[in-house]
């Protein structure tokens, strides 16, 4: 079993979530009292947070490589991002280290190939729906159709993942408008829906939706789990 390294804190919330699914999936293949061999980073989210909201993204890479570096040096022998909007640091990332990264949009377009769907929704932080960095693999490399909320609806959604979901707080109301979006989102054409924030799936679950869900947090994980085992 490799050593997976896990950049995670943005938030902790989901990180928690990623280390609880990377053992569940060992326990299911392995059995007995295997674990997950793991090295967490967990960055201070207040820190990064600042740097997105001032567009500071040369600052964010060097803080991503610099951590993606000390998992190498402490043995990781695979490095993921816990959080699909600071894959907009993955080229940068990539650059620096000589083991594999698992990118989170590759390793869930995969899932979605497999679906045969053709177009599907991605719900996110404003940088993940509107950026190309995220879309543009999925898209480009894969022939997979996004669609992205309006511009109301995608404030809508951030401003619930970074006043709400990044702090753990989980309302009713919110639940309703990702609803109402994802079946606006349906109505174009969204055979299915990519929760591309790894808060999103502590909202909404498969069973609130009328489309099938990618969950990128479960999906990532899972898909490290995998290497790890190669």
């Amino acid at each position: 079993m490799k050593t997976i390294g896990i950049i995670g804190g943005m938030s902790w919330e989901s990180s928690t979530v990623y280390y609880q699914l990377m053992n569940q999936k060992i326990k299911e293949l392995l059995g007995g009292f295997h674990s997950c061999k793991l090295i967490l980073w967990s960055v201070d989210f207040a820190e990064v947070e600042q740097l997105q909201r001032d567009g500071n993204w040369i600052k964010l890479d060097e803080l991503m490589v610099k951590v993606a570096h000390k998992l190498e040096l402490a043995g990781a022998e695979i490095i993921l991002v816990g959080t699909n909007t600071m894959h907009l640091c993955a080229p940068a990332i990539e650059a620096k280290i000589s083991v594999p990264f698992l990118h989170i949009a590759e390793a869930t377009a995969q899932i979605i190939q497999k679906t045969g769907f053709k177009k599907v929704a991605l719900l996110g932080t404003k940088f993940t729906m509107e950026k190309d960095f995220y879309k543009d693999i999925i898209q480009k490399k894969y022939g997979i159709e996004i669609l992205i909320p309006t511009k109301d609806e995608r404030d809508i959604i951030h401003q619930i993942i970074y006043k709400e979901l990044v702090q753990g707080k989980i309302k009713p109301e919110s639940k309703q408008k990702y609803i109402d979006i994802i079946k606006n989102l349906h109505e174009k054409g969204a055979e299915g829906v990519i929760l591309g924030c790894t808060e999103i799936p502590l909202l909404i679950q498969a069973e609130d939706v009328p489309i099938p869900i990618f969950d990128t947090t479960k999906i990532h994980a899972e898909k490290a789990i995998e290497w790890a085992l190669e």
